[in-house]
């Protein structure tokens, strides 16, 4: 006689089977295993291929006992089937697909990709990266297997994204699904990237040139004369100073460390992330001077950081840090200069006003110059190395003249 859902629940150990467990039988193969612990187990008795089986269905209540018996009709079934199907085996391979699955889930390989492929990256582009992955993309497809992702699935993601008015962001999304995808192809994980069929899906991301005064001079002297009254950390004083001097990228100014400056020979060394080139970059007298009297604030601390983190000496100043103190000064980061906006001012400036050389200029902002040598670009950095000396300085001192408030006027210098 089948047993019913009320003496399912009510099943209770028997004091009098000590720590044995005991069944109640229902139907067709069926039954409940009390154990001792009072957990009640469904569970399915079988033969196949002469052999006597069990077939575990679950717990109660977490499997009910309606649902306990479909499982029992759906092993019944495979067991009918010609040729009949071993039910044990059946969920043995489900049991070893969802784990495979587990391992080359999206988030498994996007975590492997990210290991892997930007391990030489800026750590602002990999904290940028993993933030985006693990905000927009994880909760959403992070669990599904990585070779099931298909062009829908990632539109719907990018979609959400889009719909909060990050349309940059939905991009870069799409852009970073298509990358673990193609690491996932090239590992034998998917068999192709649907990322491609998504173009002209989401609409097209207007870019704007970084904020930059290039039309004013008596503007960027104002700017400049609102340096001076910057107060805050030290650090963040220095870097907001030696910023218009050095004309670099700001993430590359804010990870500066001593051990890349040589004050005697007064250049600064480093790496460019976003072109994977060695780069030189000459100190005028002003820049040497803000390095000196920062020297004995921040080069004794353990992190080597020119512009140590507030909090930690052991990180450097945020990614925001520079535009952030721009804005309590009330610079528009925006529409009236950004940080990145210096470089933009160097090409102008110099060029228009104080008649230096484009491809000089170009080589010291590390972008890939015109090479009129013949000899390549490396050969071209080293050549250019004392024309930009004599740029910096004389970029120094103009911008001298404008936070003085002089007329300035086209000079020559670095001659074209």
């Amino acid at each position: 006689m089948p047993i019913t859902d009320t003496e399912l629940r009510n099943a209770k150990p028997r004091k009098e089977s000590g720590s044995k467990p005991y069944k109640l039988s229902d139907e067709r193969g069926l039954y409940v295993l009390v154990a001792a612990s009072g957990t009640r187990l469904f569970r399915f008795d079988y033969t196949f291929a002469g052999k006597r089986k069990t077939l575990a269905l679950g717990a109660y209540p977490d499997v009910s006992l309606a649902e306990a018996r479909k499982r029992r009709d759906r092993a019944r079934e495979m067991l009918a089937a010609d040729p009949p199907i071993d039910p044990s085996a059946v969920k043995q391979i489900e049991k070893l697909r969802q784990r495979q699955a587990a391992v080359d889930s999206l988030e498994a390989v996007a975590r492997e990709w990210f290991v892997r492929h930007l391990a030489d990256k800026a750590e602002s582009h990999k904290e940028k990266v993993i933030a985006r992955l693990e905000r927009d993309v994880f909760p959403y497809l992070g669990r599904r297997p990585v070779a099931e992702i298909k062009a829908p699935d990632v539109l719907a993601v990018a979609r959400r994204v889009e719909g909060r008015g990050s349309l940059d962001t939905a991009h870069r999304v799409v852009q970073n699904i298509g990358q673990v995808i193609r690491y996932a192809v090239a590992t034998g994980r998917a068999e192709s990237d649907p990322t491609p069929a998504l173009r002209g899906a989401l609409a097209p991301v207007r870019h704007t040139h970084y904020a930059a005064p290039t039309d004013d001079p008596a503007a960027v002297g104002a700017i400049l004369r609102m340096f001076d009254a910057l107060t805050g950390h030290p650090q963040v004083i220095a870097a907001v100073r030696l910023l218009p001097l050095l004309v670099c990228r700001p993430g590359e100014l804010r990870v500066m460390r001593w051990d890349d400056v040589d004050i005697e020979g007064a250049v600064w060394s480093y790496r460019v992330t976003k072109t994977s080139i060695d780069h030189v970059i000459p100190l005028s007298r002003q820049a040497l001077d803000i390095l000196r009297d920062l020297q004995p604030l921040t080069g004794h601390l353990r992190g080597g950081w020119v512009f140590p983190g507030g909090r930690s000496p052991l990180k450097p100043i945020s990614d925001a840090a520079i535009n952030a103190a721009m804005r309590r000064l009330g610079v528009d980061t925006k529409d009236e200069l950004t940080g990145h906006g210096w470089r933009a001012l160097l090409r102008t400036f110099g060029h228009e006003r104080l008649a230096m050389k484009p491809e000089v200029i170009e080589t010291h902002i590390a972008h890939k110059a015109p090479d009129s040598s013949g000899l390549g670009n490396a050969y071209a950095r080293m050549k250019f190395i004392d024309e930009r000396r004599r740029m910096m300085q004389q970029w120094a001192d103009y911008l001298d003249q404008l936070k003085a408030g002089a007329k300035v006027v086209p000079m020559g210098g670095v001659a074209a």
